[in-house]
């Protein structure tokens, strides 16, 4: 059975979408932005910044589930320039320091709102 996850920890949905679900043993994420929860866009931040922003998005969204960064199985980044991977990688390194998940990182056209970076995370639950 599907179960909505929320929390008011990170933004809320820009669009028709869940910040994530579960079946109660997998939990997918939706793609997470630069976007505080007080609405601010770190769109002009630099990539290690709106990448940090985006993991603490992305954390409040596991805690909700009662999961932790330890708990996921597969990472996919976005980037609006492919130039900009060293860059978010060490802010990614540093939020995944021990047994990091597996990873997609790929270039797109555009992100949401005009950012340069998007992540999403598939993680179990205990």
């Amino acid at each position: 059975m599907k179960r909505i996850i929320e929390t008011d920890d990170a933004p809320a949905a820009v669009g028709a979408y869940s910040q994530a679900t579960t079946n109660g043993s997998l939990l997918f994420t939706a793609g997470q932005i630069p976007l505080t929860t007080e609405g601010e866009l770190l769109a002009d931040e630099p990539i290690d910044r709106q990448t940090e922003q985006a993991l603490y998005n992305l954390d409040a969204v596991l805690d909700e589930a009662d999961a932790t960064a330890a708990d996921i199985l597969k990472v996919t980044v976005f980037l609006d320039d492919i130039d900009d991977f060293e860059e978010m990688n060490e802010a990614y390194a540093n939020y995944f320091d021990d047994q990091p998940p597996a990873r997609s990182a790929v270039e797109v056209a555009a992100l949401p709102k005009g950012v340069g970076v998007e992540i999403e995370a598939i993680a179990t639950l205990k």
